[in-house]
């Protein structure tokens, strides 16, 4: 179990959703936290609103310039949640180049550069806490998901990879992988949803996680266990058990 009390940690994407009610619970756990997202108003709402001690910090992820001086300003942390994330429902027969572009850079570009400004600081440190979001989503194509499954799945890999890379060095990586969610992206979907998380529930699945040793999490178990047996499909038969009907 990690010990909280005193910690302080960098939260991107708190303005709302999962992200908002992860900071209650990091919060109420004793951990100092710096808030992240594009809106101010929100954070500073929200900062007001937890027990404890909150700096707000509005960044916009797609910019590489703020978020290298953002995480200057936001100075030594223990560790980093990147919660943050942009999803539109698309097919390849009504490409978006623009929200395609968009879904790339926040959802992948975003956290690659977060993690790109914090880990050096940490390395030198020898200790630190990484957490990224992927999707159930990014584990095999889906229908009208073009854009957002890809650029998830990118997340995915990327954790993957820093997990194999900073074993040994003190600095631990962890993923979470939810499924659907009730919020405000999650109404963008037009996907069937039976398993929908409420994010307060959500938030606290991710928190168990991120005080646990272990290194991924996919929920909720329904929608995660559907999602994991289709990796072990031939394409023959996902392709037909899956596909847009």
């Amino acid at each position: 179990m990690r010990d909280w009390q005193g910690k302080r940690y960098w939260l991107i994407g708190a303005s709302e959703g999962l992200g908002r009610e992860l900071a209650f619970c990091l919060s109420r756990s004793g951990v100092e936290l710096v808030l992240s997202a594009r809106g101010r108003d929100r954070l500073e709402t929200l900062a007001a609103a937890l027990p404890g001690r909150a700096t707000v910090l509005p960044l916009d992820v797609t910019d590489a310039k703020a978020v290298q001086a953002a995480a200057s300003d936001a100075g030594e942390i223990e560790g980093v949640a990147c919660l943050v994330g942009t999803r539109w429902p698309m097919s390849a027969r009504d490409w978006d180049e623009a929200r395609l572009e968009e879904m790339a850079a926040v959802n992948y570009l975003g956290p690659a550069r977060i993690v790109g400004a914090v880990l050096p600081g940490m390395l030198s440190r020898g200790r630190g806490h990484v957490v990224l979001t992927g999707a159930l989503s990014g584990f095999r194509g889906l229908p009208r998901s073009v854009g957002y499954g890809a650029s998830k799945a990118a997340v995915m890999h990327l954790a993957e990879s820093l997990h194999h890379d900073l074993r040994g060095s003190g600095v631990e990586v962890q993923l979470v992988n939810p499924g659907a969610m009730r919020t405000r992206l999650g109404e963008r979907s037009d996907a069937s949803s039976p398993f929908a998380m409420e994010p307060a529930r959500a938030a606290r699945e991710v928190f168990e996680h991120m005080s646990s040793d272990r290194f991924k999490m996919n929920f909720p178990y329904g929608t995660s266990l559907l999602m994991r047996s289709a990796q072990f499909l031939p394409d023959w038969a996902y392709f037909r058990l899956y596909g847009q009907r």
